[in-house]
């Protein structure tokens, strides 16, 4: 579900999936078990597979018992005799009973079904979250909140007493892709020019995985979901601190040639750095970074080494990203990484 083996420069190799499920074992056994719902669109899904599952499961012994007896019953016996049994031609009672029963069967399992459609469908919105999927990232936009993040939603634990249901706008900025944290909601497409809706309520705090489940590209697998369900207050105090601006000018030469570095070159183009130049809208917001703890849509853990290892060579951690190579020098790249590690 969470992508292939990362390959790294110098020797180094990062296993994205291993490092995600390492980091999620503390809230769950599975991060992306769809046994295991933590969110009521989720249960309601979960609760009507298991009604379809118990409902096909009932048929398939009913059938496979009426089958059984009939071969052991009428099996072919050395003394029976060659003559042909009575024939029966038609049975009004037989013909009702296999139209009527397989229609109830229907009927109650398309009742069940527009009722957990219906029950997901309408909800009261609490917060709201633009989601636009690009290739091969997430972008995160909180309109109430002014805050624009990405790769990494943040949203607030549920009360099921009280319910504040976060409220997912689905936007495409490019082809189509899926968004899908198992333990959470349903798959929902986000499909270019059409907006979807989605919400979620989790009832537990913790970090829950996901992934683009519909194929956009050659990084598809590497578009990873990082859902963080926070306590009301360390929210807030998340909102709080993306509010605030992360860039201040200092005079450590690093940082100042750093900054020389990422606004001479063709990072503005793409990226935006609030109280600098940079205003680009084809990358993830970099305003606050190093908050994050990946880079490359959940592909690489956000460390030093990663962040320059993902500046020199993007193909390096995510082959066919549409991040370029800049053919920086070995200085210009460790300036522009300390001055990115200063964004938090």
């Amino acid at each position: 579900m969470s992508g292939s083996h990362i390959k790294a420069l110098s020797g180094i190799v990062v296993c994205a999936p291993c490092s995600l499920l390492a980091d999620s074992t503390r809230h769950s056994a599975s991060p992306t078990n769809i046994f295991e719902p933590a969110s009521t669109p989720a249960q309601s899904i979960f609760g009507l597979s298991v009604f379809v599952l118990m409902t096909v499961a009932a048929i398939f012994i009913v059938v496979f018992s009426l089958l059984a007896y009939s071969v052991a019953k009428f099996r072919d016996r050395h003394d029976d005799d060659c003559s042909e049994p009575p024939q029966i031609y038609g049975s009004n009672q037989v013909e009702l009973a296999w139209t009527v029963i397989p229609v109830l069967i229907v009927v109650g399992l398309f009742l069940a079904t527009a009722h957990v459609i219906a029950s997901i469908q309408n909800v009261t919105r609490s917060i709201e979250v633009v989601v636009i999927g690009h290739q091969f990232w997430w972008e995160y936009r909180y309109p109430d909140f002014k805050i624009v993040t990405a790769n990494e939603l943040h949203v607030p634990v549920s009360d099921p007493a009280r319910p504040t249901p976060t409220f997912l706008t689905l936007l495409s900025a490019d082809t189509d892709h899926s968004f899908w944290v198992p333990r959470l909601a349903g798959k929902t497409d986000l499909i270019p020019n059409h907006p979807n809706l989605l919400w979620i309520d989790p009832h537990e705090a913790g970090l829950f995985l996901g992934q683009c489940a519909q194929y956009c590209g050659t990084q598809h697998a590497k578009m990873l979901l990082r859902v963080y369900v926070q306590r009301r207050e360390e929210f807030d105090r998340w909102v709080r601190e993306q509010r605030q601006s992360a860039y201040a000018t200092t005079s450590a030469s690093s940082t100042s040639n750093g900054q020389r570095v990422f606004e001479s070159t063709a990072c503005v183009n793409c990226h935006t750095v609030s109280g600098t130049s940079a205003n680009g809208r084809f990358g993830p917001d970099l305003t606050h970074l190093m908050s994050r703890d990946t880079i490359a849509a959940g592909a690489a853990p956000n460390t030093p080494e990663n962040l320059r290892l993902w500046i020199r060579n993007p193909s390096a951690i995510k082959p066919g990203s549409k991040m370029p190579a800049m053919g920086l020098s070995d200085q210009d790249v460790n300036a522009l990484a300390a001055f990115l590690e200063t964004l938090r």
